[in-house]
Order: structure tokens, then sequence, then C-alpha cells
């Protein structure tokens, strides 16, 4: 009886509406709210928009035709923290409709219709043509708008009209920033590598001209640049290694002096974004979903306190000891669901792979390589000087 009223209920709300109904929900989830009977909620959304043959991306298609440049900044993050260097996926359908809505109504009418008639005629290459002349304009007119505090107080209210996220206008900017760098953003993206697997000092020389090169022109949007590196890395903490490279020591003072040392700030918010996950498979009782979570995290909370030295007395340091607390409650709370004679494999040291013997002698090629990386860099500088000398 309930399911039917519930059906009968969600059938009378428009498809967008339900779609965007779906995206609150999954935020406040994976925000750790309790709503009770959401869970029944989006199921039943879910099983419609799979019946349908629609994926998480319900956009229509001349929205994600104008979002297609951002799609590789695009991030499946906690709700409840920004990205450094990403837009989040769940922010595109508010964005959507405060374009379409309020900011240009009539020209988002026309674009629709000319994007639907030229899909309708298989011709993707014009569509693609309308979807770029529409970014310039709405960049145009965001640029105008956002010159004002007033405006931009406007602009949050009409947004929360659309969502509860306090993330969308921050995401709103952004996507302002990467369209301003589109085309560059797209050249560099199309120069990377199609994937990084060892990301060490071959590929890091590789790749840091290119960074070089796109900073010079576009300082401001660095961490978008950085973001289309981080996507191809695995694991993702080895963005640390473009900043500890281009800094004098491996000390968090001069690491945070290089110009990507934002890039430490990434990894980090990478771990926000786990605990999140984390907290979301131990609600669900996905324990091998939650081990996997955990020794990732374990792998990066280790990675940053050895690859920078001095990293537990930064503002770095500081942020990670939180997180850390904070993650550690939420495994400590699960393992006390259990008996004390019943071991839990979240309990298990083995996750932190770096106390086993393999971690320690991964430990010491790091501070061997690093000693002999020193060593060089010393030696160049003595050569260098004793030739000015002599000159």
């Amino acid at each position: 009886m309930i399911q039917n009223r519930l059906k009968e209920f969600l059938q009378r709300l428009t498809p967008p509406t339900r779609s965007n109904l779906l995206d609150e929900l999954e935020r406040l989830e994976l925000s750790g709210a309790e709503i009770p009977g959401a869970g029944e909620v989006m199921e039943s959304l879910r099983a419609e928009f799979r019946g349908g043959g629609q994926t998480q991306k319900r956009n229509s298609v001349p929205a994600r035709y104008f979002f297609a440049p951002l799609e590789p900044l695009l991030v499946e993050g906690s709700p409840q923290h920004g990205t450094t260097g990403g837009i989040q996926r769940g922010s595109l359908s508010a964005i959507w409709e405060w374009i379409s809505r309020d900011l240009l109504p009539t020209m988002a009418r026309d674009y629709i219709k000319n994007v639907t008639d030229l899909i309708a005629l298989d011709k993707q290459r014009e569509a693609r043509q309308a979807a770029t002349t529409f970014q310039t304009k709405v960049a145009k007119s965001m640029e105008n708008i956002l010159s004002s505090p007033d405006s931009a107080d406007q602009i949050r209210s009409r947004l929360a009209f659309y969502t509860a996220s306090p993330l969308v206008f921050d995401d709103l900017t952004k996507m302002l920033g990467a369209l301003r760098a589109r085309d560059e953003l797209a050249k560099l993206n199309e120069a990377l590598p199609a994937k990084l697997t060892r990301f060490e000092d071959a590929e890091i020389a590789k790749i840091t001209p290119l960074l070089d090169a796109f900073a010079k022109t576009h300082r401001e949007q660095v961490p978008f640049a950085l973001m289309l590196v981080a996507k191809r890395l695995r694991p993702h903490w080895q963005l640390i290694h473009l900043a500890t490279k281009a800094a004098s020591n491996k000390t968090a003072a001069s690491v945070a002096a290089t110009p990507y040392a934002v890039a430490v700030a990434m990894v980090l918010d990478r771990l926000e974004d786990k605990r999140g996950l984390l907290r979301l498979a131990l609600k669900q009782e996905r324990i091998l979903v939650a081990k996997e979570l955990l020794v990732d995290i374990y792998d990066t909370e280790f990675a940053l306190s050895v690859r920078i030295d001095q990293f537990a007395e930064s503002d770095w340091g500081r942020r990670l000891d939180g997180l850390m607390a904070s993650i550690t409650e939420l495994v400590e709370n699960e393992i006390r669901r259990f008996p004390d004679n019943v071991g839990h494999v979240l309990g298990s040291r083995s996750l932190r792979r770096h106390n086993t013997l393999a971690g320690r002698l991964t430990y010491w090629a790091w501070k061997s390589r690093d000693i002999a990386n020193d060593g060089v860099a010393l030696c160049k500088e003595i050569l260098g000087s004793s030739e000015k000398s002599r000159a």
C-alpha cells in the first residue's frame, strides 16, 4: 500500500523534478544524513532511470553538449566540501536550470531547439559549434553579473531553488574559470598521455613543460590542469610529485612555495572524498568496499608523511590529522559492533601496507633515491658556482 502511494506521488512530479530529487537524496546520503524512507525513494527513482536507459548523467542532450568541455574536470566528490581543480558532477543540473531559467532564458531556449534539431539531422559538428557559441555567451554574461557582490548573493539565492547543495555557487564560478581557458585545457588534455602508470622522473620531466606552458597564460586555472593529470594517476597521491620535484628540498615550506603546491591540497581533497565513501560503505555494510577504501587512505597518509619532510607541522599536516582522526573514529565504531573475541577485517594491521617488510623496503628505496637526487643537485650547484667564479 505504501509502495503504491509512493509510486503514485513520484509520478505526479515532472521528470526533471524527479531527477533533481534523486540528485539531492544521493547528495544527502553521501554526507551521512539520515532520512527515513529515503532508501525506498532512491531505489524507485534509480529503477525508473535505469529502465529508461538513462545513466547518472541525466541532463538533456543540449545540456550535455554545453558541459562537454568540463567533462575531464568533473568529479563525484563529497557534497560537504569543494574539490580543488574539480567541479562536482551533481552541480550541473542546478547550474543548467539557472542558466536556462534565470541567466539567459531566451538564448537558452533558442540554443536547445537549435541543438535538438541538429542532433536529429545527425549534424554533430554543427551541434558542437552551437554549444561553443552558447558557452561563450554564458561566460560573458556571467563575467558581467559576478562583478557585483550583490549580484553574487542573488545568484546564490536563485541556485537555492534548484538544490540545497552549498557547493553549487563555487562550482558555477569554477565553470566560468574553466570556460575562460576552454581551448587551452582541451589542447593540454590531448597532449597528456592517456595513462600514467608510473609517475616518476621520466614522466614528470615530460609533463612539467606542458604544465609550465599552460601556467604562463592561465595561472588561475592551474588547478584544472593538475586535475587533468590527477585523473590519469593510480594511485592518486602521486600528484604531489609535481610539487616535490619543483621544490629546492623536501620540506613542507619549500614544497608550499612551488607553482604546483596546490597538488597537495588536491590529494587531501581526495582523501576527504574517500572518508565520505567510507562512511557510506559502512552504513550499507559493504565491508569489502570499506576495506579497499581504507587501504587507499592509509597509503595516502603514509605517502604524504614520508614524501614531504616536516609535513606534520604544516597546515597540510594538521588537516591530515583531522581527517585521519575522523576516519579512525568511523573504523572503531564499526569494530565495536562486534565482540572483542571476534576479529574484524577493518582492524587488521595488514591494511597499513607500509608496516610490512615490502612497505619498509619501499620506504628505504624512496629515501635512498631522495638522497641520491639531493647529491646530484648539490654537485650541479657546486660545479655551477665553480664555473662562475672562474669566469
